[in-house]
C-alpha cells in the first residue's frame, strides 16, 4: 500500500518494526555479558574500591528498562559482599529520556526502579546537554532525577573519587 510517491506505509512499516525488535533483542543481550564481568571481578575483591558509577549509555529509550533492574541486582550482589560500598548511576545516552516526566507511563519499570535506587541512597543521574539537544530541561524529568549538567563529566567526577565504572551499553 502506497500513500504516494515513495510513501509506503503498510510491509515497509512492518519490516522496519520487525528490523528494529529484532536488532534491540539482539542488543540487550550484550550488557548483561559485557558488565557481568566487571561486576564479578569486583566481588572476587578483598577490598572495595570507594564505589562505583554505573554508566548507562544506548541509543534506544526503551534500553532503561532492561538496564536499571540489571544495575539494581548488581548493587544487590555488591552490598552483600561490600556493604559500606558506595554507588551511583549516570544515564546519557538517548534511553535517558524514558526518565521524562512524560514518559512515566510509557516505560513505568524505568521510573519504578529509579524511584528504588534513589531510596536506596543511590542517586541516578542524567545529561543536560544531551536533553537540551532535544530542547529539553531539567524541568522535564521528575523531581528525582538529577540532571548533570553533563553526563560524562559527572563520570569523571565519580572516577577522581576512585570510584570504578561498570559501563552497560546497547549498542
Amino acid at each position: 500500500m502506497s500513500d504516494g510517491p515513495g510513501q509506503d506505509t503498510g510491509r515497509w512499516a512492518s519490516t522496519a518494526n520487525i528490523t528494529r525488535v529484532c536488532v534491540a533483542l539482539a542488543a540487550l543481550a550484550l550488557p548483561a555479558a559485557s558488565h557481568a564481568g566487571d561486576v564479578d571481578r569486583l566481588l572476587e575483591r578483598d577490598a572495595p574500591p570507594p564505589g562505583v558509577v554505573f554508566e548507562i549509555i544506548a541509543w534506544n529509550d526503551a534500553f532503561l528498562q532492561q538496564a536499571l533492574p540489571r544495575v539494581r541486582n548488581d548493587i544487590a550482589r555488591l552490598r552483600k559482599r561490600f556493604p559500606d560500598m558506595a554507588f551511583a548511576v549516570v544515564s546519557h545516552g538517548a534511553e535517558q529520556f524514558a526518565l521524562l516526566v512524560d514518559e512515566r507511563l510509557t516505560y513505568p519499570a524505568a521510573h519504578a526502579v529509579t524511584r528504588s535506587l534513589i531510596a536506596d541512597n543511590v542517586p541516578v543521574h542524567v545529561c543536560g546537554t544531551h536533553a537540551s539537544w532535544r530542547g529539553l530541561s531539567e524541568e522535564d524529568f521528575p523531581d528525582y532525577v538529577d540532571v548533570a549538567a553533563s553526563g560524562p563529566a559527572q563520570i569523571n567526577n565519580y572516577l577522581a573519587l576512585d570510584y570504578v565504572l561498570v559501563r552497560l551499553t546497547a549498542d
